[in-house]
């Protein structure tokens, strides 16, 4: 008896255009092979075709296809010609009559035929199951296993291509990459009935194909959380990041009925980080995606429910309610808010950066590009931590990587331990007092103009790789008018409102707001989005941690 190829039963297709002999073929091969393939039958080329790359789609593997010659419209070699666009590992086997073998034997320089049968093939046991016995065989032992369930087809140098990808791999979901101009690449658009000009192409674990889906629509398809399961909780947690999930942990396992909303991926700068070796309890150190992926299934474990892909616009206070607006018009309400947004890298405002960004420009390690700089030439623009970790990770395999410092020197913004490792590095340039006044290229970074701030110099270099960690935005602007914000749009808090004694304007309650309290009653900030926070890892989730107490205390006194 055949055994399984793989564990979601592949494929064996049969094509006849006549019913009866179509059943009866489904029939022998369901006796022999039902328990281990699922059989397919089709009656005519065309929707065997429509079949397969619905198949083709799904993620499913077909091992045979046998199509009977003389079919009306498209005959079974024409089919098989095409069935081959769409499996090119599928064995193939022509039904015939005998006066039709001539037209079998030229099949197999047509399309690669591997066998033909004479009809009727009774006894089945003598001249049907032998043959396939042989082509199953020989289909097990070749190169043509399953793949992760989400497949992506877009081009190399195409942002929004870029974009997908850096959200699939941040949230962890699995997913193949195909270039749109390969052959599986284009097999799969052919398969999905879409062209070139649009990608990407998200083909989800169902089938389904999204043409340049949006984040809350990628989300929803590929599994991920989107839509929070009930309108009134304890806690809301704005914000993925390690202050965001260091809150949902300790919110959701103190009893809490915790919701954490991100609008793109957990982790947040953190979860970008290709190594962080000074995190408490991790003398090795940690990848940020691991730290994250741990940290999320950690909330998730004690009843925290997170939602992805969500932007929050704005926070409404009604009564003892604390009211999150959503862009799509939907809100969620809870008795307390905890804001972790944290910072955005800071955008590049030379010419020619923004055009070329998802192209050559990245902001953050982008690490699906990683592999794409082997023994290339790589830019990083920052001085900070994140830019160092993002140097040594990239020097791995890059032929050199130059750090484009604005500052004089490296030790007012990076930790001690990094500043070493940089200097040991032997593929490794620090340029201090340098910046980038200008990126040039057509479709792709090719180029890039340095500028020395102390002299004034400028030069041209060859580049087709810029990582950038520069500054810290925090991501506020919807809190306008609502919780107060330092003028470079820090959250303050605690003593930061009331440096006089007083309490901030509006302030009801006879004592003065708690340490990380905003100017609204039951609403706390954590992490890189409070004003003077220390922008590390083990504080942000500090506060995460603190903010949940003081939530409690909040809670039993209101």
């Amino acid at each position: 008896m055949a055994q399984a190829a793989d564990a979601a039963r592949t494929v064996i297709m049969t094509v006849d255009d006549d019913p009866g002999v179509s059943r009866a073929v489904a029939r022998d091969l369901r006796r022999r092979y039902g328990e281990s393939y699922r059989i397919v039958r089709a009656e005519s080329g065309e929707s065997a075709l429509d079949a397969l790359r619905e198949l083709k789609l799904r993620g499913d593997l077909v091992a045979v296809i046998l199509a009977d010659y003389r079919m009306p419209q498209m005959n079974g070699i024409e089919f098989l010609e095409q069935a081959l666009d769409v499996y090119p590992g599928a064995r193939r086997v022509l039904l015939t009559a005998y006066a039709d073998t001539s037209a079998a034997i030229d099949a197999i320089n047509v399309v690669d035929l591997d066998h033909y049968l004479l009809k009727p093939w009774d006894p089945p046991e003598e001249k049907l199951y032998p043959v396939l016995d042989d082509l199953l065989r020989a289909w097990r032992s070749s190169d043509f296993r399953p793949v992760p369930a989400t497949k992506v087809v877009g081009h190399r140098w195409s942002a929004r291509s870029s974009e997908v990808r850096e959200f699939l791999a941040r949230n962890q979901v699995p997913y193949r990459w195909y270039s749109s101009d390969e052959p599986e690449g284009l097999r799969l658009l052919a398969a999905a009935g879409a062209d070139a000009q649009r990608l990407p192409l998200v083909i989800t674990p169902d089938g389904t194909p999204l043409v340049e889906p949006e984040p809350p629509e990628l989300a929803a398809k590929v599994g991920l959380a989107t839509t929070p399961t009930a309108d009134f909780y304890d806690l809301v947690v704005i914000g993925g990041g390690p202050a965001g999930l260091g809150a949902a942990v300790y919110g959701a396992s103190e009893g809490l009925r915790t919701v954490l909303v991100e609008r793109s991926a957990t982790g947040g700068q953190a979860g970008q980080s290709s190594r962080i070796e000074n995190y408490l309890g991790f003398p090795d150190g940690v990848s940020g995606a691991q730290l994250t992926d741990r940290a999320r299934r950690q909330a998730a474990k004690f009843g925290a429910e997170i939602l992805t892909a969500r932007e929050v616009t704005g926070l409404e206070v009604s009564g003892s309610a604390r009211i999150v607006h959503f862009s799509d018009g939907s809100a969620v309400a809870a008795h307390s808010v905890i804001l972790a947004t944290g910072v955005s890298y800071r955008q590049l405002g030379a010419p020619g950066t923004g055009e070329l960004t998802g192209c050559g420009v990245y902001y953050g390690s982008s690490l699906t590009e990683a592999p794409a700089c082997q023994g290339q030439d790589v830019y990083i623009v920052g001085g900070a931590n994140s830019a160092g970790q993002g140097a040594m990770y990239l020097s791995r395999g890059a032929k050199s990587v130059t750090l484009l410092v604005r500052g004089e020197s490296l030790t007012a913004s990076m930790s001690h331990y990094l500043i070493e490792q940089i200097g040991e590095a032997p593929n490794i340039s620090v340029r201090c007092s340098t910046v980038v006044e200008a990126a040039h290229g057509s479709d792709h970074l090719e180029q890039l103009t340095l500028r020395d701030t102390g002299t004034g110099q400028t030069e041209l270099v060859d580049a087709q790789w810029c990582f950038v960690f520069i500054g810290a935005a925090p991501l506020t602007d919807w809190l306008d008018g609502t919780v107060l914000r330092d003028g470079r749009g820090f959250i303050l808090a605690g003593p930061d409102l009331t440096p006089a004694g007083r309490p901030p304007a509006g302030w009801e309650l006879d004592r003065p707001p708690y340490h990380l309290e905003t100017n609204i009653p039951g609403v706390f900030v954590a992490g890189d989005a409070r004003a003077e926070s220390a922008k590390r890892v083990a504080s942000a989730v500090g506060e995460g941690a603190m903010a949940v107490m003081l939530v409690h205390r909040y809670l039993e006194q209101s």
